[in-house]
């Protein structure tokens, strides 16, 4: 029997912590349209004519405090999580049974790299793995458009099995309630819940995109799942940019009135990110936490994304099993 392929992908990022390189990335993925769709008329001119002109260089800085001896976070940790996942893949359902590999939306590694790896080893099913629990046409979509540019030159597509998303599988939140409780252990205290998800412009929503429902969906399996009351927790977003209006309520705005309510001590958790990246490791953990801080805010954890843990291993092991068992 061939083996299958497992391909995992997430988002992007620079190849160095440098001002050409977030420069060449932002280019890629700011271009496009499922992550900004205004027309190209006019948001190439302000692209090219301001943001590309400015932002490069701060982003650079902001890399270069997160970036990891091996690499970009998001980069070495995916990888970490996919060697583990092979392992896990192999040892349990035979030899060369799966073949896992990683690729980016924008930047590398590529589709066409992953590709490369699959013929060699004559898989001819795969499945492909984006790696956001909760669906979106700017994240999800825009994955399984950059996976199907990649098949415009191949004679003979392979089967192909594609994951919407997880966003209130059982697994998945079984995973993301250890890593709370294995937080509120090590710290000794069980602190208000903060639960922020990466914003989309609201019109997205209005429009149809789904991702504001699964967000939901998951902050409320989760506090099910923790036995918190409604006073123990609260649903934010964050990364806005832009001057139009994004999905609310804001994280800044809401973490600013936090101390003037009686909430001083809290823990911070991002389950819209698989993989701890810029938006996790410097805007949470070092933008907001200095914004609560500021406004009287005495405790402030940020609890990780499950990364490369075994929970992980565990929750794409079974969205691999259950979305290829046609095939076995």
């Amino acid at each position: 029997m061939k083996p299958i392929g497992v391909l995992m992908m997430n988002l992007g990022t620079p190849d160095a912590p440098t001002t050409v390189a977030v420069k060449r990335y932002l280019r890629e993925f700011l271009s496009d349209r499922r992550v900004v769709d205004m027309s190209p008329l006019l948001w190439k001119p302000i692209l090219n004519g301001v943001i590309l002109n400015f932002r490069p260089a701060k982003v650079a800085k902001v890399y270069q405090q997160v970036w990891m001896d091996e690499g970009s976070p998001l980069l070495v940790l995916g990888n970490r999580l996919r060697d583990q996942l092979r392992e896990r893949l192999n040892s349990k359902y035979g030899v060369n049974a799966y073949v896992v590999e990683t690729a980016m939306t924008y930047g590398a590694p590529t589709v066409e790299e992953a590709a490369k790896s699959f013929r060699a080893h004559g898989v001819d099913k795969i499945v492909l793995v984006p790696m956001y629990p909760q669906f979106s046409g700017s994240t999800t979509a825009a994955a399984y458009d950059r996976f199907m540019r990649s098949l415009k030159r191949c004679p003979h597509w392979p089967a192909l099995s594609l994951v919407q998303d997880y966003a209130d599988d059982p697994i998945y939140i079984s995973a993301l309630e250890k890593s709370v409780k294995s937080q509120w252990e090590a710290q000794g205290e069980r602190r208000h819940l903060v639960l922020s998800y990466h914003g989309i412009p609201k019109r997205y929503v209005t429009q149809g995109d789904p991702y504001q429902a699964r967000c939901e969906a998951t902050t409320a399996a989760l506090v099910e799942k923790l036995g918190l009351s409604e006073d123990e927790y609260t649903h934010v977003y964050q990364s806005r940019f832009g001057r139009e209006e994004w999905l609310k309520p804001y994280a800044d705005m809401t973490l600013k009135g936090f101390p003037e309510k009686n909430i001083k001590r809290i823990n911070v958790i991002s389950p819209a990110f698989s993989i701890d990246c810029i938006e996790t490791l410097e805007e949470i953990s070092m933008e907001l936490r200095d914004e609560f801080v500021h406004a009287g805010g005495e405790a402030f954890d940020y609890i990780p994304a499950l990364n490369d843990s075994e929970e992980h291993v565990d929750v794409y092991e079974h969205l691999v099993r259950d979305n290829t068992k046609h095939w076995i």
